[in-house]
């Protein structure tokens, strides 16, 4: 009897732990985009592009995204990432410098799917081509050749 309480408290500590540990990476944000001329300023400062993630609340591709790929790499690499959402109403000043909404935003760079990458260099320019989707099994490889190819326009 006392055995069995040792290992039915053994195997409930597990799966808390277990529960703290998927809600600790359920807990990677980004930084929501409020200013992007600024935003690209200060990432083109570091030589780096500006990596913009459209989401949509509650997209689990979306999540996956931004746990596995986005955020460790802002997170390891230092690289600038900021993130819009799909049906946000709120304001963000666009790259060409006027007043918007996420939303807005969202419809007039064509984002219709969630979650697009798209890869900013100077002059407000896509300087690789966007991630569209999620694709788990080859997604990291996408987005490093992703990067290696904004990096070497940026470069230039």
């Amino acid at each position: 009897m006392i055995r069995r309480r040792l290992w039915s408290a053994g195997v409930c500590a597990g799966l808390a732990l277990c529960a703290l540990h998927a809600t600790a990476q359920e807990r990677v944000t980004l930084e929501r985009a409020v200013d992007l001329p600024g935003e690209l300023r200060r990432a083109l400062a570091v030589g780096r592009p500006l990596v913009v993630m459209v989401s949509l609340d509650g997209c689990p591709f979306c999540r996956d995204v931004r746990d596995a790929h986005l955020g460790p790499l802002r997170d390891t690499q230092g690289q600038p990432v900021v993130q819009l959402d799909m049906r946000s109403t709120r304001a963000v000043t666009a790259l060409d410098g006027t007043s918007t909404t996420h939303g807005a935003l969202t419809r007039s760079l064509g984002a219709s799917v969630a979650p697009v990458v798209l890869f900013i260099g100077p002059g407000g320019r896509e300087v690789a081509p966007r991630l569209s989707g999620y694709m788990a099994d080859f997604y990291s490889a996408y987005l490093d050749d992703r990067m290696a190819v904004a990096l070497r326009a940026i470069k230039n």
